[in-house]
Protein backbone atom coordinates (compact mmCIF):
# COMPACT_ATOMS: atom_id res chain seq x y z
CA UNK A 1 0.00 0.00 0.00
CA UNK A 2 1.36 3.39 -0.95
CA UNK A 3 1.72 5.96 1.82
CA UNK A 4 -0.26 9.21 1.92
CA UNK A 5 1.29 12.49 0.84
CA UNK A 6 0.15 15.46 2.98
CA UNK A 7 1.42 19.02 2.54
CA UNK A 8 1.15 22.18 4.65
CA UNK A 9 1.13 25.60 3.00
CA UNK A 10 0.69 29.28 3.77
CA UNK A 11 2.55 32.56 4.04
CA UNK A 12 5.59 32.75 6.31
CA UNK A 13 4.78 32.73 10.05
CA UNK A 14 1.26 31.37 9.46
CA UNK A 15 1.90 28.41 11.79
CA UNK A 16 2.10 25.68 9.15
CA UNK A 17 5.37 24.20 10.45
CA UNK A 18 3.92 23.76 13.94
CA UNK A 19 0.84 22.07 12.50
CA UNK A 20 2.95 19.77 10.33
CA UNK A 21 4.91 18.68 13.42
CA UNK A 22 1.73 18.05 15.41
CA UNK A 23 0.24 15.98 12.60
CA UNK A 24 3.41 13.89 12.29
CA UNK A 25 3.51 13.27 16.04
CA UNK A 26 -0.14 12.20 16.10
CA UNK A 27 0.37 9.82 13.19
CA UNK A 28 3.30 8.22 15.02
CA UNK A 29 1.20 7.81 18.17
CA UNK A 30 -1.46 5.80 16.30
CA UNK A 31 1.16 3.65 14.62
CA UNK A 32 1.23 5.25 11.16
CA UNK A 33 4.78 5.24 9.80
CA UNK A 34 5.60 8.73 8.57
CA UNK A 35 8.36 11.21 7.87
CA UNK A 36 8.32 15.00 8.29
CA UNK A 37 10.29 16.91 5.66
CA UNK A 38 10.62 20.48 4.39
CA UNK A 39 10.64 22.06 0.95
CA UNK A 40 13.11 23.31 -0.04
CA UNK A 41 15.49 21.07 1.84
CA UNK A 42 15.55 17.60 3.37
CA UNK A 43 18.27 16.08 1.16
CA UNK A 44 21.92 17.16 1.13
CA UNK A 45 21.68 18.74 -2.31
CA UNK A 46 18.32 20.40 -1.63
CA UNK A 47 19.57 21.91 1.64
CA UNK A 48 22.54 23.41 -0.19
CA UNK A 49 20.18 24.98 -2.73
CA UNK A 50 17.95 26.24 0.10
CA UNK A 51 20.84 28.19 1.60
CA UNK A 52 21.47 29.91 -1.75
CA UNK A 53 17.79 30.81 -2.19
CA UNK A 54 17.30 32.29 1.27
CA UNK A 55 20.66 34.06 1.65
CA UNK A 56 19.98 37.79 2.06
CA UNK A 57 23.29 38.54 0.36
CA UNK A 58 21.91 37.20 -2.93
CA UNK A 59 20.03 40.41 -3.70
CA UNK A 60 20.79 40.15 -7.41
CA UNK A 61 18.83 36.91 -7.84
CA UNK A 62 16.24 37.31 -10.57
CA UNK A 63 12.75 35.84 -10.23
CA UNK A 64 13.35 33.16 -12.87
CA UNK A 65 16.48 31.96 -11.10
CA UNK A 66 14.51 31.77 -7.86
CA UNK A 67 11.87 29.65 -9.59
CA UNK A 68 14.46 27.31 -11.10
CA UNK A 69 16.30 26.88 -7.80
CA UNK A 70 13.15 26.03 -5.85
CA UNK A 71 12.21 23.54 -8.56
CA UNK A 72 15.67 21.98 -8.60
CA UNK A 73 15.65 21.51 -4.83
CA UNK A 74 12.17 19.99 -5.02
CA UNK A 75 13.05 17.58 -7.82
CA UNK A 76 15.95 16.18 -5.82
CA UNK A 77 13.79 15.83 -2.71
CA UNK A 78 10.97 14.09 -4.58
CA UNK A 79 13.38 11.71 -6.31
CA UNK A 80 15.50 10.93 -3.28
CA UNK A 81 12.99 11.04 -0.42
CA UNK A 82 9.30 11.38 -1.25
CA UNK A 83 8.77 8.78 -3.96
CA UNK A 84 10.81 6.04 -2.21
CA UNK A 85 8.97 6.66 1.09
CA UNK A 86 5.51 6.55 -0.48
CA UNK A 87 6.39 3.37 -2.34
CA UNK A 88 7.31 1.75 0.99
CA UNK A 89 3.93 2.72 2.45
CA UNK A 90 5.33 5.56 4.55
CA UNK A 91 3.16 8.66 4.89
CA UNK A 92 4.99 11.87 3.99
CA UNK A 93 4.26 15.15 5.79
CA UNK A 94 5.82 18.00 3.83
CA UNK A 95 6.25 21.57 5.08
CA UNK A 96 5.59 23.36 1.76
CA UNK A 97 5.50 21.87 -1.73
CA UNK A 98 4.78 23.16 -5.23
CA UNK A 99 1.75 25.23 -4.18
CA UNK A 100 4.25 27.55 -2.50
CA UNK A 101 6.01 28.02 -5.83
CA UNK A 102 2.72 28.86 -7.51
CA UNK A 103 1.84 31.34 -4.75
CA UNK A 104 5.26 32.95 -4.24
CA UNK A 105 6.79 32.90 -7.71
CA UNK A 106 3.59 32.82 -9.76
CA UNK A 107 1.37 35.25 -7.86
CA UNK A 108 3.98 37.00 -5.71
CA UNK A 109 6.63 37.53 -8.40
CA UNK A 110 4.07 37.75 -11.23
CA UNK A 111 5.78 35.06 -13.29
CA UNK A 112 3.86 33.32 -16.07
CA UNK A 113 1.44 30.96 -14.31
CA UNK A 114 1.24 28.30 -17.08
CA UNK A 115 5.04 28.18 -17.04
CA UNK A 116 5.08 27.83 -13.26
CA UNK A 117 2.52 25.00 -13.43
CA UNK A 118 4.66 23.18 -15.98
CA UNK A 119 7.77 23.62 -13.85
CA UNK A 120 5.89 22.29 -10.82
CA UNK A 121 4.81 19.20 -12.74
CA UNK A 122 8.35 18.48 -13.89
CA UNK A 123 9.94 19.04 -10.47
CA UNK A 124 7.37 16.89 -8.66
CA UNK A 125 7.59 14.03 -11.17
CA UNK A 126 3.85 14.51 -11.56
CA UNK A 127 3.16 13.52 -7.91
CA UNK A 128 0.19 15.43 -6.51
CA UNK A 129 -0.36 15.64 -2.73
CA UNK A 130 -3.27 13.58 -1.43
CA UNK A 131 -4.27 16.42 0.88
CA UNK A 132 -3.04 19.98 1.32
CA UNK A 133 -3.74 22.28 4.26
CA UNK A 134 -3.40 26.02 3.69
CA UNK A 135 -3.06 27.85 7.01
CA UNK A 136 -4.53 31.25 6.22
CA UNK A 137 -3.81 34.41 8.22
CA UNK A 138 -3.68 38.13 7.53
CA UNK A 139 -0.21 39.25 6.34
CA UNK A 140 -0.08 41.93 9.07
CA UNK A 141 -0.51 39.26 11.75
CA UNK A 142 2.18 37.15 10.09
CA UNK A 143 4.63 40.05 10.06
CA UNK A 144 3.88 40.80 13.73
CA UNK A 145 4.59 37.16 14.58
CA UNK A 146 7.83 37.34 12.63
CA UNK A 147 8.99 40.43 14.53
CA UNK A 148 7.94 38.98 17.90
CA UNK A 149 9.93 35.80 17.27
CA UNK A 150 13.18 37.74 17.20
CA UNK A 151 14.37 35.60 14.29
CA UNK A 152 16.23 37.40 11.54
CA UNK A 153 14.15 37.26 8.34
CA UNK A 154 15.67 35.51 5.33
CA UNK A 155 15.72 36.96 1.80
CA UNK A 156 12.08 36.11 1.05
CA UNK A 157 10.76 36.87 4.54
CA UNK A 158 12.23 40.36 4.10
CA UNK A 159 9.82 41.23 1.28
CA UNK A 160 7.33 44.07 1.70
CA UNK A 161 3.78 43.42 2.87
CA UNK A 162 2.39 44.07 -0.64
CA UNK A 163 4.25 40.99 -1.83
CA UNK A 164 2.86 38.90 1.05
CA UNK A 165 -0.68 40.00 0.18
CA UNK A 166 -0.18 38.76 -3.39
CA UNK A 167 1.16 35.45 -2.08
CA UNK A 168 -1.81 35.02 0.26
CA UNK A 169 -4.20 35.78 -2.60
CA UNK A 170 -2.33 33.16 -4.60
CA UNK A 171 -2.84 30.46 -1.98
CA UNK A 172 -6.56 31.25 -1.78
CA UNK A 173 -6.86 31.17 -5.58
CA UNK A 174 -5.13 27.79 -5.70
CA UNK A 175 -7.46 26.44 -3.02
CA UNK A 176 -10.48 27.64 -4.97
CA UNK A 177 -9.09 25.95 -8.08
CA UNK A 178 -8.59 22.58 -6.34
CA UNK A 179 -11.20 22.28 -3.55
CA UNK A 180 -11.07 18.47 -3.53
CA UNK A 181 -7.39 18.49 -2.54
CA UNK A 182 -6.89 21.72 -0.62
CA UNK A 183 -8.46 22.66 2.70
CA UNK A 184 -8.13 26.23 3.97
CA UNK A 185 -7.81 26.51 7.75
CA UNK A 186 -8.05 29.76 9.71
CA UNK A 187 -4.63 30.38 11.19
CA UNK A 188 -5.70 32.92 13.82
CA UNK A 189 -7.40 30.24 15.94
CA UNK A 190 -5.72 28.50 18.88
CA UNK A 191 -2.98 26.03 17.89
CA UNK A 192 -4.81 23.01 19.31
CA UNK A 193 -8.08 24.05 17.70
CA UNK A 194 -6.36 24.23 14.31
CA UNK A 195 -4.65 20.90 14.96
CA UNK A 196 -7.97 19.22 15.79
CA UNK A 197 -9.55 20.49 12.58
CA UNK A 198 -6.61 19.21 10.55
CA UNK A 199 -6.50 15.88 12.37
CA UNK A 200 -10.15 15.23 11.59
CA UNK A 201 -9.39 15.61 7.88
CA UNK A 202 -6.29 13.41 8.08
CA UNK A 203 -8.27 10.62 9.76
CA UNK A 204 -10.82 10.80 6.94
CA UNK A 205 -8.01 10.56 4.42
CA UNK A 206 -6.49 7.52 6.12
CA UNK A 207 -9.86 5.77 6.21
CA UNK A 208 -10.03 5.99 2.42
CA UNK A 209 -6.96 3.74 2.14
Amino acid sequence: MNGKFITFEGIDSCGKSVQAEIASTRLTKIGVSNILIRDPGTTKISEQIRRIILDKNNKEMCHQTELFLFSAARAQMVFETILPALKKGITVICDRFYDSTTAYQGYGRNLDLPGVYKMNELASFGRIPDRTFVIDIDPSMAMNRQRASGKQPDRIESEKIEFIHRVRDGFLAIAKREPQRIIVVKGDNQIQSIASEIWEQIVRLLKKS
